[in-house]
């Protein structure tokens, strides 16, 4: 297959698109579960909800609860989850030009799911369980995801001063190996937490509120603003360097701008959802394969369609075993896996 050239500009048909599927998986990830609730009416009370209108949705009280209290604020953490990791993976891919970077296999969501770890098993130990956990694991995912990316540029640069793409890949690969050691480590020496981590681990989108989503906000603004702000650069890095530098570009200095706002992204999604893979593979990939491979379109449409398709997969998590769920992530690598063999079978063409 040879590379499709992509359109210079982001086209407005292509921004609409997405949002008519991050719409479209909205709905659905609101009207789909235990209990089935007309699509039509949740269209109707979801725009009940917007300010000054006023439509009868022809939900029961009991209905309608369920849209605005329960399920609502678990669908739109579940679309910013799925923004930020197909952001991060579009930018790691860039970044290392390489079609199978994605925040997991360069260790970062590894550190961050450590981090967490340490500080779930640290409490089952002390007893304390509750206090102030909302605010402690977003901070140790982030440390956590800081803390690889650091850890995978010094492996990168033991073997000399060159920082090539393909190097910091495979540092990347050894430190999330070393990272899920260190886990795997926590969990045998505290089997009592194991239940609790491995639900942690198997991705869920659980919550009582909107204290999550509010949580999580803030980063998701200020990832989204240092990344489609630097998506120009991505452009020129893929080049080369010395001919970005020709081009006015600081290679490394915009690298590591990228890279420490995708681990900013990751941790706070991992901090709130566990560890969900594949996102960050298939839909920047599958972006590139429809709508062109310049990084002013990939980036945007990643956002869009990667929340769309975590909205979608939540859903499905929630129906196919009701009244049980199936761990998102199983969903996710049922579809990843098979992306992952193709996208390896075609990344040397696609990334010359």
């Amino acid at each position: 297959m040879t590379d499709v050239a992509g359109p210079a500009r982001l086209r407005a048909w292509t921004v609409l698109v997405g949002l008519a599927a991050v719409l479209a998986a909205a709905i659905a990830g609101i009207a789909l579960g235990p209990v089935r609730l007309p699509p039509g009416g949740v269209a109707l009370q979801l725009l009940d909800l917007l300010p000054g209108v006023r439509l009868h949705s022809g939900l029961s009280t009991q209905q309608a609860a369920i849209v605005t209290e329960l399920r609502l604020p678990r669908v739109v953490l579940g679309l910013l989850v799925g923004a930020m990791l197909a952001l991060a993976g579009g930018t790691y891919q860039g970044v290392f030009r390489n079609p199978l970077a994605d925040p997991y296999l360069l260790g970062v969501a590894s550190g961050a799911g450590l981090a967490v770890t340490a500080v779930v098993a640290f409490r089952s130990v002390t007893g304390d369980v509750t206090v102030g956990l909302p605010f402690t694991v977003p901070v140790a995912a982030f440390a956590g995801a800081v803390g690889a990316v650091l850890l995978t540029y010094l492996v990168g640069a033991s073997g000399g001063r060159s920082r090539s793409p393909a190097t910091l890949l495979l540092a990347g690969v050894a430190v999330s190996a070393f990272l899920t050691a260190g886990q795997t480590y926590l969990l045998q020496r505290n089997a009592e937490t194991i239940r609790d981590v491995y639900a942690w681990l198997g991705g869920r989108l659980s919550t009582a509120g909107w204290h999550d989503v509010l949580l999580m906000l803030p980063y998701v603004v200020l990832t989204m603003a240092v990344v489609l702000l630097h998506r120009r650069e991505l452009d020129v890095l893929s080049v080369g360097d010395e001919e970005a530098r020709g081009l006015g570009l600081h290679p490394q200095r915009s690298r590591y701008v990228l890279l420490a706002a995708a681990a900013l992204g990751t941790a706070a999604a991992v901090s709130v959802s566990g560890l969900i893979g594949f996102v960050g593979i298939v839909v920047p990939h599958a972006v590139r394969l429809v709508f062109g491979s310049t990084y002013r379109v990939i980036l945007p449409l990643s956002m869009l369609f990667g929340a769309a398709f975590l909205a979608l997969t939540d859903a499905a998590a929630r129906t196919l075993a009701a009244p049980t769920e199936i761990p998102i992530s199983v969903l996710t690598a049922l579809v990843g896996a098979p992306f992952f063999v193709f996208v390896l079978r075609n990344s040397r063409r696609e990334f010359r």
